[in-house]
């Protein structure tokens, strides 16, 4: 309904499925939230060759810019990525700040899960994918949730249950994407 409506949308993907995640929006407009530590400056040169805007803070370093950036990005009709989980963890853990992003700007939030059939994992707090070569990396988007309403101070307040909606959602996103990649797998017609 987003992409028909052409209303950008918040896209949200655990921190450890960033690379997918890069490959398959590659030119289509997207804002992504990178850090700045300098981790994510490597990410950021990467985003970049790739045709991505970048917005750089997380929630250590620069919070309130990269707020205010992403908000502007959706405000000027770009989708944005963010990583709810990152860029320090826990693994798979929600924090608000794509809440406030969507809220602020009154765009939906669109969970994105990734499979990759073949992949190296680091041993970092993320287990982050490099997917191999010849990789084959199958997507799931689920379905959009609209942004938070009401009084940004109450945010707080709401966050619990968008967070376990949209939990549930990528979870959901990621386990379509491993079916459809085992389906794939089976009859590879």
């Amino acid at each position: 309904e987003a992409r028909r409506t052409k209303q950008p949308v918040v896209i949200v993907i655990w921190h450890g499925q960033l690379l997918p995640q890069l490959w398959v929006h590659r030119g289509q407009n997207v804002s992504v939230l990178i850090s700045e530590h300098r981790d994510g400056e490597i990410l950021a040169r990467i985003a970049n060759a790739m045709g991505y805007r970048t917005v750089r803070g997380s929630t250590s370093r620069g919070a309130n810019r990269a707020l205010v950036g992403m908000v502007r990005e959706l405000q000027l009709g770009y989708d944005v990525g963010i990583t709810p989980d990152g860029p320090r963890g826990p693994n798979h853990s929600f924090a608000p700040g794509a809440l406030l992003v969507a809220q602020r700007a009154n765009c939906p939030v669109i969970p994105f899960g990734a499979h990759v059939s073949s992949a190296w994992h680091l041993g970092s707090w993320d287990r982050f994918t490099i997917p191999k070569p010849f990789a084959r990396v199958t997507i799931a988007y689920g379905d959009p949730i609209p942004a938070p309403s009401g009084d940004p101070r109450t945010l707080s307040d709401q966050t619990p249950r968008f967070r376990d909606a949209l939990e549930a959602a990528v979870a959901a996103a990621g386990a379509t994407a491993r079916d459809v990649a085992e389906v794939r797998a089976e009859d590879p017609s």
